[in-house]
This record gives C-alpha cells, sequence and structure tokens, in this order.
C-alpha cells in the first residue's frame, strides 16, 4: 500500500497533470496504481537506468529534468531526448521486449514516480483506450526522432545548437525575465545535446554572444533575439 505521502503526491499529479491516463482508468485499475504507485529521488547527474539494464518500471518525472542519452563512438555521450514533468519514459523496451538500449539520467535533483511495468502490461492488457494511450506517446516519439536524425545529420554546426537553444526554452521554459532558459546546462551536455564537440559548442556560443543572440553567464543563458535563433535552426 502507498504511504500517506506517496498517495498525496500521486493525488496531486493525478489531479493536475494526468487527467488524460487518470480518465481512461475504472476504479479498480486506479487503486491498483495507487498501492504499486512508489516515489523516488535523483541526484544530479545520478543515473536513473542504464543502457543493457532490464526494464522493470514505466518512470513519470514529477520534479526536476531528465535527460535520455547513448554512448556512441569512443564512449562520448548523445543526448537523444529531454523529459520534463509530467512525461513518462523507460516503457519503450519493456514492449519490445528487450534490454535499455539507451540510459537515463536527471539534469538536476528530480522527483520521479514509478509503476511496474508488469502492472502497465496487465492493465494495457484489459483497457484498449489505454493501450491507445502508449500507442499515440510511442508513435509520437518516433517521429520526433525522426526529425531530429535528419537535423543531427544534416544542419550545420550553428543550426544544431540554434535548434538545441530553442528545444530547452520549449521543454524547461524560461525564468521570469522571460530571457533566462529555466535549466543550466555544462557546456559538455550542450554539446552532446547538439552533436558537436565541447570545443565547438563554446566557439558557436561565443559567436551567438558577438552577433547579440544569446547572453551566456556560466551556465545560465539568456535568450536575446529568438527571431534569430530560429532562422539559423531552420537554414542549419
Amino acid at each position: 500500500m502507498a504511504d500517506t505521502t506517496t498517495r498525496s503526491v500521486l493525488e496531486k499529479v493525478i489531479s493536475e497533470d494526468l487527467s488524460e491516463i487518470w480518465a481512461v482508468l475504472d476504479g479498480d485499475e486506479k487503486r491498483k496504481i495507487m498501492e504499486a504507485f512508489s516515489i523516488k529521488t535523483f541526484n544530479r547527474n545520478q543515473i536513473i537506468y542504464a543502457e543493457k539494464d532490464s526494464p522493470k518500471y514505466l518512470w513519470c518525472l514529477l520534479k526536476g529534468k531528465v535527460k535520455l542519452f547513448k554512448d556512441g563512438i569512443g564512449g562520448r555521450p548523445q543526448i537523444l531526448r529531454l523529459i520534463r514533468p509530467v512525461q513518462y519514459f523507460g516503457y519503450r523496451a519493456y514492449f519490445a521486449n528487450e534490454p535499455y538500449v539507451s540510459s537515463a539520467a536527471a539534469f538536476e535533483q528530480s522527483t520521479i514516480g514509478c509503476l511496474p511495468m508488469s502492472l502497465v502490461c496487465e492493465l494495457t492488457q484489459n483497457n484498449i483506450n489505454l493501450a491507445w494511450f502508449f500507442i499515440h506517446e510511442l508513435s509520437r516519439n518516433l517521429g520526433g526522432s525522426d526529425t531530429r536524425l535528419v537535423n543531427l545529420t544534416q544542419k550545420h554546426i550553428r543550426g544544431r545548437l540554434a535548434e538545441a537553444l530553442l528545444a530547452l526554452k520549449e521543454s524547461y521554459g524560461l525564468e521570469d525575465d522571460n530571457t533566462t532558459l529555466r535549466i543550466y546546462l555544462s557546456r559538455e551536455d550542450l554539446a552532446n545535446l547538439s552533436n558537436m564537440t565541447t570545443s565547438n559548442a563554446i566557439r558557436t556560443l561565443s559567436n551567438f554572444v558577438a552577433e547579440k543572440i544569446i547572453i551566456v553567464d556560466g551556465r545560465r543563458i539568456k535568450i536575446l533575439n529568438e527571431q534569430a535563433l530560429r532562422k539559423i535552426s531552420k537554414f542549419g
């Protein structure tokens, strides 16, 4: 049985963010989720699951920021996808009956809910609407991955970095000043998101600063000219 704190958090998330999936469940299904739901906290850069691990949970980011990444040639990681509250992740491998082909880690201290995939599988087998929810999510993610693959392989460095900055804005938003990205990335993470070396990321950031497109203050990045960023991203 979920403890009082876990139940309180789940009820809050359900009422605010999970109405789409919660609405397709009946009373017994909701009870099973409430009993099996647990909450875990991960520190900055802590691994949530690693490539080749066996998938066991449906993960749901409640608070914080998470990256999905895969080690490439020479061990250099490539960030595949950004996870924001409240999004699900980590379930594709279970449905595919295979180990994880990528890893997940927290960008910052993050609170993550999880459900055993065995329960998720049981619920989807008996609830067609829930099954369609996951089909929709998987299809949408696949379409996004296809677009990102083309962009990372065909755009020049400036276009890739501009696209990465816009993706960070879309995923995590801006601070109260309406210019500063609400995520503070290392240059290495920004390079791994943009499929370039760290030195190229630093050089391109400096060029954007010189062109008065952004301001860089440590790990803080302020977007001064979003229209220019979009133009660079589009024409790559």
